[in-house]
């Protein structure tokens, strides 16, 4: 098995990329978008590198859950009463461009649908 690519957020979470910082645990970091899409625009990502969401096992479902647990938390302590989205972009078709599964959480203004 070959090592995972070095990403940005690799980079983010050794600290060589400064970000800013909404939460931090031993299994996930969630970070503010330098290129928000929505008033409130978080990114969530496990510590330990999983390409997409293509590539998750059925071992890393806990790993899963508690990233959608850390974006709910992060998205009410934003003040996000009114409703949020929470995007996960799989593979070149699905819009993903950093190889590091990631969770959008977009909150703060009414979003539309279909997004794009």
């Amino acid at each position: 098995m070959t090592a995972p690519a070095e990403t940005i957020f690799s980079r983010i979470i050794r600290r060589e990329i400064p970000a800013r910082i909404e939460h931090e645990d031993d299994l996930c970091l969630a970070f503010h978008d330098v290129a928000p899409q929505a008033p409130v625009h978080l990114l969530v990502i496990p510590k330990r590198v999983i390409p997409s969401l293509a590539e998750a096992t059925a071992a890393d479902t806990p790993l899963l859950g508690h990233l959608v647990a850390v974006a709910s938390s992060c998205a009410q302590k934003l003040g996000l009463e009114d409703g949020y989205r929470l995007v996960v972009n799989c593979g070149s078709d699905g819009g993903q461009t950093v190889p590091h599964l990631h969770i959008h959480l977009l909150g703060g203004r009414p979003l539309t649908w279909p997004p794009g």
